[in-house]
């Protein structure tokens, strides 16, 4: 196989060099200009050096094997020894994007604050006037790396290429003047705009042993970024190109992003202003220029302090908006400004800080634009849109006829915006659009609430405006009641009982199905139900007098009847409370709904079984009887809660709604994943209640009476869903709590309790809100009960929880409350959380109402049975010195 190069001229003067063994590699061609030439060690001459380009590109300068042919021997490897050499011309640049590079150049991706970006590979430019071990160095670092490299041999041709490509990186020889200035070449090429974000490197000579290295500022103030001592390595040139890379090239390419953002700014209609932490004026859009009546040379750098003020602003304004900015907090509101022709207008305002290094406040961005409500604002639009029509018609009228004539049914925005100088801008056109929505006669009561505000901001003081607007804010969002989750929430008992009890769980990840056992048939002829309440037996008799205290216990109840307390109690709660009489039913018909409902009842469950029905129908008469309660509703309100609270977990399965939601169930699918379980007790007990005559206890009211009572039956069910649990506690402090202490506190009347109940009589809503707050207290007044009663529910809550847990890791779904595991868990803590979290607000906004001191008093003497278990680290339900006793 021959050696000898194979070279070829094409038409255009460009000279191809091949090596004859490896003609048909793509990757071997090399382009020769300007004249004499070096390909590494190997010279050629040409006659075409004027047609010729400027550019050398070599397509690959890989370093060969060892055992490269007598043809490679010039393409020595770094560090080699000197190559021979000829004269060569000056000002010859060469490229190379590598082909076997190891590691490839590729596109990175950077991340500058939100913004994403792409960043193309490395180019570096080596200024180099003759090709020594040091040039080679960094020519096969930059192959190494991945990045595109250029050499160029003379100050013109260096700059020349750099105005192309704009290199990243630009190494500049500084070890001989004899060739050219070094520090002359780096201040021109710093001289020009693209050189604003590369870094350039000098490469001195290594000083000897017994020199004193010379001072790095002159290379500094000449433009250079580093200096990099003499070293032919490889690796120590690589390092030192990708410590660049990942410093200072990737600093300037975040800048030059900058440039983008900058663009957005002077294109963007509302008024900008940066300014330091200082006040300084680093920044103004031409927006704010036109706005303020100044150019931005008059304003960059000047002290916000400096500029006049207008007199219109409220005196201590300011100190309210800096009291808001230092904390780092957002200001929004409205501020009169003095444009340069003193003329004062209104403008809204939102002031930003930015947190900057270490932590602290570096800048403020102002976003400003015009309030049109006074002259000044009006006449500045108007010539603000004159001089836009202006500076456009003759486009638009061009623009406009050919237009028409192209389509004569449609409409130009352009002339529609600028067809009189009185059009207000589109902004404004937008803001003004908002109002009449606002102003719109079909309006929902907080589309009212937000009109009376909105006209109250008009003529209010700046500091009651600034406070309204964020009123309104609040109102517009979606989720009034939800609670902003504090650091309670971080405790992971509080956290799994909020997420298994105030979600409908997550989304079904699996196949299985949960089907629960109906208690449909389940029969209790081993105990006779009785004809009248004057048949009960003895010893339930005795246990149901009783039944009117809070210190009734249900659990001897539960006993004594095999687990049918519902009925007994049932009897004797709706014969105090007339319910027969109401509904015009027999004894008969209520006592066979009492039995039918306590039959779907499930007493496997170890908590939602009709032991807890008959609790909370405990509860429930207890909170009827309060005398605030008895005034405040009708006898029909008293049979819809009494009911309510009887059916109020009819076949429940003893499974959260999140379980459900999880496994798929019937249910769930039903009644797509939202209140399932409420929605499932209301809708079985008005089927069973209305399936059998003989159980019907509706079927002697009229239409009316019983939509009304259904309705009422039906939404206090509903509220003993947990996911609304905060919307029906804050809106029964804010319609029932607050109103009723202002007026208690105004009166001075001995009888102004009665006033407060008639009150509350004449609106329907109030009603509907006492009647959710007393089934929800009800429903969960178990932390209320004297302490032994409490301790037992907790117990049995527990296990129910555990159960769930554990048929969860069974059937392979999401563990909704992890903590209830029945080999960890903490049942003092639990039962903190659950105070702490759901019970306190509730019950101390339902006793403010009802008055309810023995209740109050169980739950803080319960409170801290449970804080001190707690602290004694014991997992069980009793004190060690309960348990021995």
């Amino acid at each position: 196989m021959g050696c000898a190069p194979s070279i070829h001229v094409s038409q255009s003067g460009v000279i191809y060099c091949r090596d004859s063994d490896e003609s048909n590699s793509p990757h071997q061609t090399t382009t020769i200009s300007q004249g004499t030439a070096t390909l590494h060690g190997l010279f050629i001459k040409t006659d075409a050096a004027e047609s010729i380009p400027s550019v050398l590109a070599y397509q690959s300068r890989q370093q060969p094997p060892p055992s490269a042919g007598p043809c490679r021997k010039e393409r020595r490897e770094p560090g080699a020894s000197a190559r021979a050499r000829a004269p060569r011309c000056c000002g010859v640049e060469v490229e190379t994007q590598t082909s076997n590079t190891s590691v490839k150049a590729s596109a990175k991706e950077v991340q500058i604050g939100p913004m994403r970006l792409t960043q193309d590979a490395i180019q570096v430019l080596l200024i180099f006037a003759k090709e020594d071990n040091q040039s080679d160095g960094f020519w096969w670092a930059c192959d190494r790396a991945g990045y595109k490299c250029t050499i160029a041999q003379t100050p013109e041709s260096a700059l020349e290429c750099f105005l192309d490509k704009q290199q990243e990186i630009i190494v500049i020889d500084n070890r001989n003047s004899r060739y050219f200035d070094a520090e002359g070449l780096c201040r021109s090429i710093r001289a020009t705009k693209p050189s604003e974000h590369t870094v350039i490197l000098a490469v001195v000579p290594r000083a000897s042993t017994d020199q004193e290295e010379t001072s790095v500022l002159p290379l500094l103030n000449a433009g250079f970024d580093r200096q990099f001592m003499e070293n032919s390595s490889v690796a120590a040139c690589y390092n030192e190109l990708v410590q660049i890379e990942h410093g200072e090239v990737r600093s300037q390419f975040k800048l030059r992003a900058c440039n983008a953002v900058f663009a957005a700014l002077d294109h963007c209609q509302e008024a900008v202003e940066i300014t330091s932490e200082d006040h300084v004026i680093q920044y103004v859009n031409p927006a704010f220029e036109e706005m303020m009546g100044y150019h931005k040379g008059e304003l960059i750098g000047k002290e916000l302090t400096e500029l006049p003020k207008s007199d219109k602003n409220h005196v201590d304004l300011l100190d309210t908006i800096n009291t808001f900015i230092k904390k780092g907090k957002e200001w929004q509101g409205v501020y009169y400004a003095k444009r340069k022709s003193g003329d004062s207008i209104q403008q809204h305002v939102k002031i930003t800080p930015v947190i900057g290094q270490g932590g602290k406040i570096r800048h403020f961005v102002s976003l400003k634009r015009l309030h049109c409500t006074n002259e000044n604002n009006k006449q500045l639009y108007k010539s603000h849109c004159e001089e836009k029509y202006t500076g456009e018609n003759s486009q638009s009228e061009s623009h406009s006829s050919k237009c028409k004539n192209r389509r004569k049914d449609s409409t130009d925005v352009k002339s529609i915006t600028s067809q009189s100088s009185d059009a207000p801008s589109l902004q404004t056109r937008r803001y003004s659009s908002m109002a009449r929505i606002h102003s719109m006669t079909i309006e929902a009561p907080i589309t009212k609430v937000i009109n009376i505000i909105n006209a109250a901001q008009e003529n209010s003081p700046i500091t009651v405006a600034e406070a309204l607007d964020r009123v309104l804010e609040i109102l517009r969002t979606t989720e009034l009641y939800s609670p902003q989750l504090g650091t309670k929430v971080e405790d992971p008992h509080t956290s799994d009982l909020v997420g298994g009890l105030m979600t409908d769980g997550l989304r079904r990840l699996s196949g299985n199905e949960y089907v629960f056992s109906k208690n449909m048939n389940l029969s209790h002829s081993h105990l006779s139900v009785p004809n009248t309440i004057s048949d009960v037996p003895p010893c339930i008799a005795q246990l149901l007098d009783n039944e009117e205290s809070w210190e009734f216990n249900v659990f001897e109840l539960e006993a004594v009847t095999n687990k049918r307390p519902l009925v007994y109690l049932g009897l004797k709660v709706f014969a105090r409370f007339g319910v027969s009489e109401f509904l015009n039913c027999s004894e008969a018909t209520l006592r066979a709904w009492l039995q039918l409902i306590e039959a779907n009842y499930h007493s496997s469950n170890s908590y939602h079984n009709s032991t807890h029905a008959a609790d909370v129908l405990h509860a429930t008469a207890f909170f009827l009887g309060k005398e605030r309660v008895k005034g405040s509703l009708d006898h029909l309100d008293e049979v819809a809660a009494l009911i309510a609270a009887t059916i109020h977990d009819v076949d429940h399965p003893g499974r959260t709604n999140s379980f459900l939601c999880n496994a798929g169930s019937d249910l769930a699918v039903l009644y797509n994943d939202t209140a399932v379980l409420e929605s499932h007790h209301t809708a079985l007990a008005f089927q069973l209640t209305t399936k059998d005559s003989k159980c019907n206890i509706f079927k002697n009211i009229d239409r009316n009476h019983y939509r009304t009572l259904r309705q009422a039956i039906i939404d206090m069910v509903l509220a003993t869903e947990m996911t609304k649990h905060f919307e029906h506690v804050n809106k029964f402090v804010n319609s029932i709590n607050k109103p009723m202490a202002s007026e208690e506190t105004s009166s001075h009347n001995e009888g102004s309790d009665c006033q407060c109940t008639a009150n509350i009589k004449n609106f329907p809503d109030n009603q509907t809100l006492i009647k959710r707050m007393m089934i929800k207290c009800a429903d969960v007044a178990n932390p209320c009960r004297p302490l032994e009663l409490c301790i037992e529910w907790a117990g049995r809550i527990s296990e129910e929880y555990f159960a769930q847990t554990d048929e969860e890791k069974r059937q392979g779904l999401p563990v909704v409350m992890p903590v209830f595991d029945r080999n960890t868990c903490s049942i003092p803590k639990s039962q903190i959380s659950f105070i702490d979290y759901f019970v306190t607000d509730m019950f101390d906004a339902w006793d403010a109402f009802a008055h309810l001191p023995v209740l109050m008093q169980h739950l803080a003497n319960n409170y801290k049975h449970w804080k001190t278990l707690d602290e004694l680290k014991c997992k069980s339900l009793r004190l060690p010195s309960e348990n021995n006793n």
